[in-house]
């Protein structure tokens, strides 16, 4: 299965985060102290038989939206992780404290959503340190997960954000809601999710907060539970309570048996590529992609995927042996090697 290049879509995204971000923290400013919410007293009320899935929310806190985000997940007795900037974060200490009393967990997202693959070390350190001091001044935790601006990222930026004990987030399903994605498509996107997979959605649109009370609904209909996601391991596993660093627990991993897979380069654009991979002799399995140089991963399709600096581990998801990922380049076209086990 091919995806098509996203530079349009990025670069209409990157326009209107960076417009909304500094409209969100103008509009804080302006707007004064606001009450932080707090949790309902409800609990989930579904199965988690089919495992937990990561629920992000991107760019807040905000103003205008944050509150009703934080509603409609105590109210299901909901979680997710949340990834506020350094400067939202630090212009509204009280939804900062509305996160954590709503137990959700918090992470690192840069201080003013720049792209950092563009900056100096020195930069980029200044941009995650700074923002790990403003959540712990404003929320009291200390982030362990960070998730790039952009889902950009390179050899220098993994090694600053190692230096904080951060671990870098991508996602496995982008809902595409900072592209003006409606609520129906969001829903849509969220309905693909397996377990220990992240979701890509932010704080500030109107469409995902339309969605999310549907998307909550959806995941007790199949058995799947909003969880938070592991430091260790970068999947969604049960949530611990804490609004800090998150659970650690690992999912199962995949076992010493024989399987092969067979890794193909596909659609190739300027900054990013496609690789197809087919994997024979077991239906269960865990592949293990190494990736080359600075590449990252950007998406995954038909596989529980999750990444850890050059090293992408993917599960099967009852969709198949056929499954691929794109690679965001980042100055190297190699193809990425790949190993199989049986889980």
């Amino acid at each position: 299965m091919s995806r098509s290049p996203l530079s349009t879509a990025s670069t209409r995204r990157r326009r209107s985060v960076r417009a909304l971000l500094g409209l969100a923290a103008s509009t804080a400013l302006a707007a004064g102290a606001v009450v932080a919410a707090q949790p309902a007293t409800a609990a989930w009320s579904g199965s988690c038989s089919a495992g937990y899935v990561g629920l992000t929310f991107d760019d807040g806190p905000n103003a205008g939206t944050t509150n009703q985000l934080i509603s409609t997940l105590t109210s299901a007795g909901a979680t997710a992780t949340v990834f506020p900037t350094g400067q939202n974060a630090s212009n509204n200490p009280s939804l900062m404290q509305a996160y954590k009393n709503a137990g959700l967990q918090i992470a690192n997202h840069s201080w003013d959503h720049p792209h950092l693959i563009n900056m100096s070390q020195s930069d980029i350190q200044s941009q995650l340190s700074r923002t790990q001091q403003a959540i712990q001044q404003t929320a009291g935790v200390t982030p362990t997960l960070f998730r790039p601006p952009y889902g950009e990222s390179n050899a220098t930026l993994r090694a600053v954000e190692s230096s904080l004990g951060l671990r870098e987030i991508i996602w496995d399903v982008d809902s595409t809601d900072w592209n003006n994605a409606s609520a129906a498509t969001i829903r849509q996107a969220a309905a693909r999710l397996t377990n220990g997979q992240i979701i890509l959605m932010h704080d500030w649109p109107a469409a995902t907060q339309q969605a999310l009370p549907n998307i909550l609904n959806d995941l007790k209909s199949r058995n799947l539970c909003p969880g938070h996601i592991s430091s260790s391991t970068g999947r969604a596993v049960a949530p611990s309570g804490s609004g800090g660093g998150g659970p650690t627990t690992p999912p199962p991993t995949g076992g010493g048996g024989s399987c092969t897979v067979t890794v193909t380069k596909a659609n190739d654009w300027t900054d990013r590529f496609n690789v197809n991979l087919a994997v024979s002799g077991a239906s269960s399995w865990v592949v293990t992609i190494r990736l080359n140089g600075s590449q990252a991963l950007q998406n995954s399709w038909n596989a529980s995927v999750s990444s850890s600096g050059s090293t992408v581990t993917a599960r099967s998801n009852g969709s198949g042996n056929n499954f691929g990922i794109t690679v965001y380049k980042n100055g190297n076209s190699s193809t990425p090697s790949a190993t199989c086990a049986t889980a």
